[in-house]
């Protein structure tokens, strides 16, 4: 009964990392996303105000 225990609190972490590391993960995504909109939009105004450097 102690093994079955173990392997169930094991299994319980691993999930609990995994849930994590995915939430995480879409959190990153949707942080990208928002920085290339803001560098296109930036890009744009860029173009269209004529300034080069």
């Amino acid at each position: 009964m102690n093994i079955l225990l173990i392997v169930i609190a094991i299994i319980a972490v691993a999930l609990l990392l995994t849930g994590g590391f995915v939430e995480s993960l879409n959190f990153l995504i949707w942080v990208g996303i928002v920085l290339v909109v803001i560098a296109v939009i930036v890009w744009l105004v860029r173009m269209m105000s004529g300034k080069r450097t």
